[in-house]
C-alpha cells in the first residue's frame, strides 16, 4: 500500500534537501524526469534529461553545428545564420502539412542511415568499446591539472575528454599511460589518425634554470602580477615611468618558441598591466610592446621576456616609427 499524498511529499523533500550526496548532477535530473510525468520513465529518458544538462555534450555539438552541419547547409542557402542562431531560408512560407512531410523525410533518411551504419553513427563519440572507469578518468585529469595538455585550456573554459594517445583501433589500450586530457575541440581535431602524446608540454612548463635572474623571481616581492604561466614585474632599469616586464614563468630563450599557452598567459599580463598603469597615471597616451630575441637584436638576459612601456606626449622629441628605432637610422620613414 503506497504512502499518503503528505507522507511522499515529506519523504522526497527530506531526501531531496538533506539526504542526497550530490556526488554529480544525476539523481536530482532524475527526480526532475519523474517529478515531470505521470507515467513511469524508460532509463532512456532519465538518460536524454541527464544529456540535456551535460555541458561537454552541449559545448561539443555547438561546435559541430557551427563548423560542419550549419555551415553546409547555410551555404547551400538551406539555412541561415544571425547572431548565431539559425533559420530555414523561406521556412515562413510553409504550411504544416508541408512541414509535417518534410519531417517525415528527413526521419526517413535518418531510418535509413541507421540501418545502413548500425552502431557505428555515433562512432566519434565513443571511441572505444568498454568506457573507462570515473577512477581512471579523475586521475588522468588531476594528472594535468584539470587543463587540456594540448592547448593548455582550463576545464572552466572548455569540456575536457579523457584521450587515447594510440587510437583504440589502432591497438591502443585504456592504460593509464596511454591516456591524456584533451579538450573536446582539440580532441576532434586530432581523430583517431594521430598518436601525439601532448602530456610532455605540462612537464615542460617546470623547466627552470639555476643562475637564471627571472627564474629566481618566483616568489619575489618584485612580483607585480601573476597567473599560472607569467609574472610581471617593474623593469629595473625603466625606460619610462611604470616601464614593466612581462616574463613566461618556464625558462625559454626564445620568446617566439612559447606554448600556446604560455601565449595566453603572457598576453593577459601585458592586458592587466597596461590597464593598471592607465588608471594610475592619466598623462599615458600610448604604448612600446617588445620582445629581444637573440643578440643581433638586442637580448641580454637569455630568459624571454616582454617590454611594456608607457608612452606620454613629448617623452622624446620624435616617437614617429616607434619599435622601429631599434635601428635608428630606419625609424623615420
Amino acid at each position: 500500500m503506497p504512502p499518503p499524498p503528505s507522507a511522499t511529499y515529506q519523504r522526497l523533500r527530506h531526501t531531496i534537501a538533506e539526504r542526497m550526496r550530490m556526488s554529480h548532477v544525476v539523481q536530482p535530473l532524475m527526480l526532475i524526469e519523474l517529478l515531470g510525468r505521470r507515467s513511469p520513465a524508460p532509463a532512456q529518458d532519465v538518460a536524454r534529461r541527464i544529456l540535456g544538462e551535460d555541458v561537454t555534450q552541449i559545448d561539443y555539438y555547438t561546435e559541430r553545428v557551427k563548423r560542419m552541419v550549419g555551415k553546409v547547409l547555410t551555404g547551400n542557402g538551406i539555412t541561415r545564420c544571425e547572431k548565431g542562431s539559425y533559420a530555414l531560408v523561406g521556412g515562413d512560407e510553409l504550411s504544416d502539412p508541408k512541414r509535417d512531410q518534410l519531417l517525415d523525410l528527413c526521419r526517413q533518411r535518418l531510418d535509413a542511415f541507421r540501418q545502413q551504419r548500425g552502431e557505428e553513427v555515433f562512432a566519434h563519440r565513443s571511441r572505444h568499446r568498454t568506457p573507462i572507469s570515473g577512477s581512471v578518468k579523475y586521475r588522468v585529469l588531476t594528472r594535468a591539472r584539470g587543463r587540456c595538455e594540448c592547448c593548455g585550456a582550463h576545464e572552466h573554459q572548455r569540456a575536457l575528454e579523457v584521450d587515447h594517445i594510440i587510437p583504440k583501433n589502432h591497438g591502443g589500450s585504456d592504460d593509464l599511460s596511454n591516456l591524456q586530457a584533451l579538450c573536446f575541440r582539440c580532441n576532434a581535431g586530432k581523430r583517431d589518425t594521430d598518436s601525439t602524446d601532448f602530456r610532455s608540454l605540462q612537464a615542460s612548463y617546470a623547466r627552470r634554470e639555476a643562475g637564471c635572474v627571472f627564474c629566481a623571481l618566483e616568489g619575489s616581492d618584485r612580483v607585480l602580477l601573476e597567473n599560472e604561466l607569467a609574472l610581471c614585474i617593474t623593469d629595473a632599469y625603466p625606460v619610462t615611468p611604470g616601464h614593466s616586464l612581462v616574463i613566461p614563468r618556464r625558462h625559454v630563450a626564445d620568446g617566439l618558441a612559447l606554448h600556446q599557452p604560455e601565449w595566453n598567459a603572457v598576453v593577459e599580463l601585458l592586458k592587466l598591466r597596461r590597464e593598471q598603469l592607465s588608471a594610475q597615471d592619466a598623462t599615458i597616451s600610448g604604448w612600446n610592446v617588445g620582445l629581444n630575441s637573440g643578440v643581433a637584436a638586442g637580448q641580454t638576459v637569455f630568459h624571454a621576456h616582454w617590454h611594456l612601456i608607457p608612452r606620454r606626449e613629448g617623452d622624446c622629441e620624435e616617437p614617429r616609427g616607434g619599435v622601429r628605432g631599434v635601428i635608428p637610422a630606419r625609424q623615420n620613414y
